[in-house]
């Protein structure tokens, strides 16, 4: 298609922005409601809305780039990603044309840029090169591709097909698929463990997490964690994990190397879906998707000791100053 076709540049400085600055505050977490199309601005410190503003249709997931001066938000029904700037939360520029940007992830190495259509149920592929996202290739999947997670070389991005109840692989040097597997209902977070040896997925049709050794292409364990199992967040140690569970509204504690669940945090409000930690690894926030909040969570005792309203069905959250995501 054409639009796909196009090469897309983004302007990463203030001087051609000409975007207005917020107040003096120390940081801002951005949140996406995108059941409203807005976005929520939170000061962390004090943990007080500061504003919120439309952004797109179904703005659902986000992701820095790899050079950390822009946070892209994409907008799966309004088919563009808008960037924004990751201390103040602030438009930096808006890039049209891309269809369904549901799920999206940069490689490793900083030349790929994935994107899944969940609504079109194909993988869309860009190169890029530290400024612009220029079009490789399309790849009709299974049905509603949903998250994504890459091996550490950068050859393999692996994406889960949530209703068509599988794993894909694609190869990104040849922009070919590898192949497909049964994994279990509605595949919906995935991750690699450090080891490089098992796939970790949450089965948002179950209360499970299936262990898959993606060699052998085989389920070769199941984690009973929490009805809806769902997306996960590393806890900073190089150990463990988290994993929300929508459902039950428990957040699960995961070990990646004796592949056991280890501990929940409970008592949370409906629908716990993604996560941000700090980089001090004791205060992770949650986005409420069921509940219209979001949630500061201290990982110390495992409590919930705040709720913030927001817009509806909040999902993606960020903010700059994080413990590492792997």
């Amino acid at each position: 298609m054409p639009a796909f076709r196009r090469v897309v540049a983004a302007c990463f400085t203030w001087a051609c922005l000409g975007a207005a600055a917020l107040p003096a505050h120390a940081e801002v977490v951005v949140v996406l409601n995108s059941g409203d199309a807005t976005v929520t601005l939170i000061d962390r410190d004090s943990q007080k809305v500061l504003e919120t503003f439309p952004v797109g249709k179904e703005p659902h997931h986000l992701i820095a780039t790899p050079d950390d001066r822009s946070l892209i938000v994409a907008n799966a029904v309004g088919n563009d990603l808008v960037f924004l700037d990751p201390v103040s939360g602030r438009v930096q520029q808006r890039v049209p044309d891309i269809d369904d940007p549901y799920h999206i992830g940069f490689s490793p190495d900083q030349k790929w840029f994935v994107v899944t259509g969940n609504r079109l149920d194909r993988v869309d592929l860009y190169r890029w090169d530290g400024r612009a996202l220029k079009a490789a290739r399309q790849l009709p999947l299974g049905r509603t591709p949903s998250h994504i997670a890459f091996t550490a070389d950068s050859r393999i991005a692996f994406v889960t097909l949530q209703d068509s109840n599988e794993v894909a692989a694609i190869d990104l040097p040849t922009q070919t698929l590898l192949w497909r597997m049964e994994a279990g209902s509605a595949p919906a977070g995935i991750w690699l463990t450090p080891d490089q040896r098992y796939l970790l997925v949450g089965m948002t049709g179950a209360d499970y997490v299936a262990v898959i050794d993606w060699r052998t292409r085989a389920v070769v364990k199941q984690i009973q964690t929490g009805k809806g199992a769902h997306n996960f967040r590393a806890l900073g140690d190089k150990r463990h994990l988290l994993l929300t569970n929508r459902v039950s509204g428990t957040i699960s504690i995961l070990d990646q190397q004796t592949l056991t669940k280890v501990g929940d945090i409970t008592g949370l409000p409906p629908g716990p879906d993604d996560m941000e930690l700090a980089a001090d690894g004791k205060t992770l926030w949650v986005t409420f998707r069921w509940a219209r909040s979001v949630g500061v969570i201290d990982v110390p005792s495992r409590k919930l000791v705040k709720t913030i309203r927001v817009g509806r069905s909040p999902h993606g959250i960020y903010f700059r100053t994080r413990a590492p995501l792997y």
